[in-house]
């Protein structure tokens, strides 16, 4: 094994946000790379395809030669062991993530115990970004350039058109246009 520390950031990243990439920037200043892994939930429809968000990712992180993004199916210490990470990176937000990231690095420890588990306590300013949140307002038309980037703007608004225009509601609405 080489003197390389490499790291997986594993999610669905459905979309990206800035929240991810100051996660992502963040493990770069302890890691030599990253490589994001795009989780796909099998039989599990997301609003953009794993190629999709790997090619947001990758425009969002820019050249930087220390980052791979690739998607996987399978367990996430399975696709760690397969890249060569010696370490799995989450972000932390609130206090429900606490208790969701607990209980898959218990789980991850479990069935391997070689890769330790690294979090990543979310920047204040990003704190109360997430996809799911990203998705609900942009699927209402609001806007979400705070929270994630142009290119992410833009992939969101063509797609809740092309929803719209084949009559589809969105599933993405869950809190916020509701009475």
């Amino acid at each position: 094994m080489s003197d390389l520390r490499r790291a997986l950031y594993p999610g669905t990243f459905n979309p990206i946000h800035y929240g991810h990439l100051d996660i992502a920037r963040r493990a770069l200043g302890v890691f030599d790379e990253l490589v994001i892994g795009v989780y796909v939930h099998p039989g599990k429809p997301d609003l953009f395809t794993a190629e999709e968000r790997i090619a947001q990712i990758r425009e969002a992180i820019g050249d930087d030669p220390r980052v791979r993004v690739a998607s996987y199916n399978k367990l996430t210490v399975d696709y760690a062991r397969e890249v060569g990470a010696m370490a799995i990176v989450r972000g932390l937000r609130v206090f429900s993530d606490f208790e969701l990231e607990f209980r898959m690095a218990l789980a991850n420890r479990r069935l391997a115990p070689e890769i330790e588990i690294v979090n990543f306590i979310a920047a204040e300013e990003h704190i109360h970004i997430s996809s799911s949140t990203v998705r609900e307002i942009a699927s209402l038309g609001g806007d979400v350039s705070w929270m994630t980037p142009p290119h992410i703007v833009a992939a969101l608004e063509r797609r809740f058109a092309e929803l719209k225009s084949q009559g589809m509601s969105s599933s993405y609405m869950t809190s916020l246009g509701k009475d």
